[in-house]
Parts: C-alpha cells; structure tokens; sequence
C-alpha cells in the first residue's frame, strides 16, 4: 500500500523522538510532526532514572547521553522520604541528572543518522483512518495545510494531546488540587561569595510546611531550577504567568544564603492533576507518554514513563509492519504499559498526600519515613520509583521468577531478542532456525544452570525454563517472533 510513511508520529517531546528512534534503527519509514517551529530549549523533567538507564544502554544511547550528563545521583525520593538506589538490581543504581533538553538533543541527532524527519512548525489538527491507514492533516504557521498518510498514527503530544481529543478517548481522573509553578532562573552569587543553595543536587525537602515549598537545583552555566508551591499559587488561574514576585518569594525560602534574581528565563504553573486514557491504543491510532497520562511531578517519573512507553511500542510496531509480529502482538501495548501508569498515577498521588501540611497526613509521614530505614522495605520502593521492578504478564510458567522480568545489561540491536543459553544446550539448536530474529549473545547473563531465558527486543524474559525444553522454547519462538521460519 502506498503511504507516504509508515509511522507518524505527533509530538517531538522525549516520547516521540525515542520512539522515533526506536522504528528509524528498525529501517521504519517514520516521520515526527511538530507543533513548534524549534526546540523552546526547556527542560521540564532533569533525571534518567535507572530502568530508563537500562533502556538508552540497550541500544547503546546511554554513553553519548552520559557525556552531557550534569551528575550522578545514588538516591530516589518517595515524597522527599530518601531511597537507596544503590541497593537496585541494575548496573545504573544512580539517577542521571541530565535537563530534559539535552535529552531531546540528542534524540534528534540520533534520528538525523536514521534519515526520520522532524517536521517542525507542522501542527496535527484533524485525522481519519480506515482498514489501512490514517490519513492526518498538518498545518504550517501560515495556515497551508497538508496531508500526510501513514500505517499509523501515534499521539506523543502531551497532556493536552490534540491526537487523544480527535480520537474521542475517555480520560478519566481528576483535575489539580494543588497549584505550583517551575522556573530556570539566574541567579547573583551568595553574599558571602560561594555558590549557596543548589549548587549540589540534593533531594528535595519536601516536608509539610504551611508555608510552602521551595527547592533550587543547579543546571550549569549559572542557571538554577526553582520548583516551588505555597498559598500564592493554589489560586493563582493555570495559564497565567509566573511574576517575578512569586519567583522572588519562593527564593527566600529556599534554604542557605538570600539569592538575589537576576533573570527568569521561563516559567510555567503545574497541578497534581491525575488522568489515564482508558485505551493506550485504538485502531490504527496510539497514544503515548503525557498524552496517555499525567500526574503530578512526584519522584521524578514523568519523563521516565513516557520514554519507557515509547521502549515498549516500538519494536511492536516495527515487527507488525515488517510482516514478523503473531496476532496481537500491538494490543499487549495497552495490556503492558497501562497498568504500569495506573501504579505511577497511583503513588504519585499518595506522594502528593504526604506533602501536604495536614496533621493526619503527617502522622502517616512519619510512619513511613520509620518504615523506609528499613532496607527491605527501602528497596521496594526505591525499585517501584526506579522502574526496576517492572514485571510483564507472560504466557508461560507462571511460577518461575524471571518470567516478564528484564534483563539488564544486554546490547540488544532494534528488533532482535535474545537466547540467553549454553552454546552446546538444546536450547541453542531450538532456536538456530529464528538466527534472524533472535542473537546469541556471548557473556551474557544467564539464568540458574540448566537453564535458559529468552529475552524480547525491550529487555524483558519472555520464556524462561530447562535448556532441553524444546516444546516450551519453540512455543515462545513462535508467540514472539512469528511462527515457524
């Protein structure tokens, strides 16, 4: 059939240039449709958190990235309640402190190498589709408007997603409760000539205060990030714009030396609004990132997650469209990953509840903050805000432990799983026949001895069991990589 790409994708956020990423190493005709003219070089999210790590390193992103990294951080926050990353299962037990930005950069310059398109100053503004395809109408600054065909359309134009109204998908949630706002400033040395506050990324303090809240942190060339909240902004209307006086009110809460404002170089107002599309998926149309959810900012997961549905729907999307996917393949994309935002949308609401200075919700603070000196109970947490424990539902053995796991660690090539295997087991002669679709990877973890693990193209076991069980490897053969070559 002849379209004029394969995939559309609207929005050039951290979500659509991954996922662009991920279909241009596929060999995908894809195509990112812009609403603004260029970059706004704003960074609203600041952290990789571990899994998102592992994600980058699958394909071998993670080291450029690293280079344009401003710190390491070995701790989450749950609240601003402390997390021992360094107790994660990951070989990244850190959180990359990088601006968004830099991310979305990089991303682009990834996909100038894969020959995808960012059609900036294209605004998506209607689309209909039928058994085949979508056909999507873009709109230049200067009202010309055009068509684009493609296989499909997928949404990753946030959380005002103009791809989830046209769609007419349920978003059902609710709306803000708690006003704060964000500005990267620049700031006049402390008086007593150090750096002051922010100058070393810290967790933030985001104990109950009537006052409010207020937290600085550094991102380079003598900018800060200010994140604050107090009673000026609960009622202040959404779309205003942040004064210079809140700006300068939040720094005077900030703790260590008064910072004098020198310049705000943006601001925005956020809420703890909390909404899920009901389907991540509908026809030939997608939905990702912020345009299938959002929540509030807690624990710094909202880029992590977006970037983390892209991970998981683009291989789906390349094998459905090279002819290698078995039936159903696009649907587990719901199955998976909606449940996976209703727990972010879930904890980041309770995080929400444990900063507000109320005398019940802080009696519950303080119960957890004993609980979290616990290392087992730390570590739970901090994998959940990490993503680290993220487990599929498979067909297969339901008891065996590594079964929907993922497996860090692995380079694995856009499209291709993996046979995690003694290279003299029965396991191996099994799988010879889908060599194409499936490498062999030497040094490789491997599960207990005896055993073997069949790895999908995101990372997760997508089989597990005895190496000479040739009936169970060759079903998930065929379930994942297309029947029989």
């Amino acid at each position: 059939m002849d379209t004029d790409v394969e995939v559309l994708i609207a929005g050039a956020g951290p979500t659509g240039l991954l996922l662009a990423c991920e279909l241009g190493l596929a060999g995908v005709r894809a195509a990112v449709a812009e609403r603004l003219p260029r970059r706004s070089g704003q960074s609203k999210a600041l952290n990789l958190q571990p899994r998102t790590a592992e994600v980058l390193d699958c394909r071998g992103w993670l080291a450029p990235l690293l280079d344009r990294s401003l710190t390491l951080l070995p701790a989450g926050h749950f609240a601003g309640l402390p997390l021992d990353y360094a107790a994660l299962d990951s070989p990244f037990p850190h959180q990359v402190g990088i601006p968004q930005a830099r991310v979305e950069e990089f991303l682009e310059d990834q996909l100038a190498r894969y020959d995808v398109p960012v059609l900036r100053g294209r605004e998506l503004t209607s689309f209909r589709q039928d058994a085949e395809a979508v056909t999507a109408t873009l709109r230049t600054r200067d009202g010309t408007e055009h068509t684009c065909r493609a296989r499909y359309l997928v949404g990753a134009d946030g959380g005002r997603s103009t791809v989830r109204r046209l769609l007419g998908t349920p978003f059902p949630g609710r709306d803000g409760r708690i006003g704060m706002a964000v500005a990267d400033v620049e700031l006049a040395p402390a008086g007593d000539g150090s750096g002051g506050p922010g100058e070393t990324w810290q967790l933030p303090d985001l104990a109950p205060d009537p006052a409010g809240v207020a937290f600085l942190l550094p991102l380079g060339d003598g900018v800060h990030r200010l994140t604050f909240g107090g009673p000026e902004q609960q009622n202040a209307d959404r779309d205003s714009p942040v004064t210079d006086d809140e700006v300068r009110g939040a720094l005077a809460r900030c703790p260590g030396p008064r910072r004098e404002l020198r310049r705000v170089r943006w601001a925005s107002r956020f809420t703890d609004a909390s909404r899920q599309a009901e389907r991540y998926a509908e026809g030939r149309v997608l939905l990702a990132g912020d345009a299938a959810h959002i929540h509030a900012p807690a624990g710094g997961q909202g880029l992590n997650l977006g970037m983390q549905d892209a991970f998981n729907l683009g291989w789906k999307l390349a094998a459905t469209l090279r002819g290698r996917a078995p039936d159903g393949l696009l649907a587990t994309y719901h199955a998976e990953r909606h449940p996976v935002g209703a727990r972010v949308l879930a904890n980041t609401r309770a995080q929400v509840v444990l900063t507000l200075p109320d005398p019940d919700a802080m009696v519950v603070r303080d119960l957890l903050a004993d609980l979290l000196t616990e290392p087992q109970a730390n570590r739970r947490v901090a994998a959940m805000i990490a993503g680290t424990d993220i487990r599929y539902p498979m067909p297969g053995a339901p008891d065996h432990p590594l079964l929907g796991t993922r497996v860090p660690g692995i380079r694995l090539p856009a499209g291709r799983g993996a046979l995690l295997a003694d290279a003299a087991s029965k396991a191996a002669a099994t799988a010879e026949p889908w060599a194409d679709r499936v490498d062999r990877p030497g040094g490789a973890p491997v599960a207990d001895e005896g055993e073997a693990l069949l790895v999908r193209p995101d990372g997760h076991v997508c089989w597990a069991g005895r190496d000479d069980d040739s009936q169970g490897l060759h079903a998930a053969l065929t379930r994942w990589f297309t029947g029989s070559p």
